[in-house]
């Protein structure tokens, strides 16, 4: 493939990097930004990409890529490093220790919330929330994998309908 068939294929992809980009971001801005990083990513690499092969597929590795090495530096940057001695920063208490009533109050109603619902749904919902992965409760419970997605996904879907207070 020639340099001019390229660019002409990549800036083709502009509409799909730009939906992929905002779905990784939720924010128009660094969707720009990271649309454009992409771009100049994939045309300074050209010469690691086969010919043949899927160029969306390949653009859409590089726009992931780069989006969880920016959020990796992002965390890195603003990471605390505790130089006194004893790490007397890093050892201060954070919470204040006082929980506020209302706080508690919804705790208990999202609990109770999730008591709601059927077995079949609350208990690989729970599992979920506890750390299990997909593949774990399948095993636990003795179901498929997708069986677990799907009671999960519409777990969260009731949950998000009946605590709509809640939504942030």
């Amino acid at each position: 493939m020639s340099s001019q068939e390229f660019n002409i294929q990549l800036t083709g992809l502009e509409k799909n990097l730009k939906r992929f980009a905002y779905s990784l971001t939720m924010n128009n801005e660094d969707a720009r930004d990271l649309v454009q990083e992409t771009y100049l990513k994939a045309l300074s690499n050209r010469e690691k990409f086969i010919d043949h092969s899927n160029l969306k597929a390949w653009a859409f590795t590089i726009m992931k890529n780069t989006f969880i090495n920016n959020y990796r530096h992002s965390v890195k940057e603003n990471t605390t490093l505790d130089h006194t001695k004893d790490l007397y920063y890093l050892n201060m208490p954070q919470d204040s220790g006082f929980t506020h009533p209302e706080s508690h109050y919804a705790e208990q109603e999202i609990l109770k919330t999730i008591d709601g619902l059927d077995v079949e749904f609350r208990l690989p919902f729970r599992m979920h929330t506890e750390g299990y992965k997909y593949n774990e409760i399948a095993e636990k419970l003795n179901l498929k994998i997708g069986t677990v997605k799907s009671r999960i996904f519409f777990s969260r879907k009731k949950l998000m309908g009946s605590l709509q207070d809640y939504a942030a």
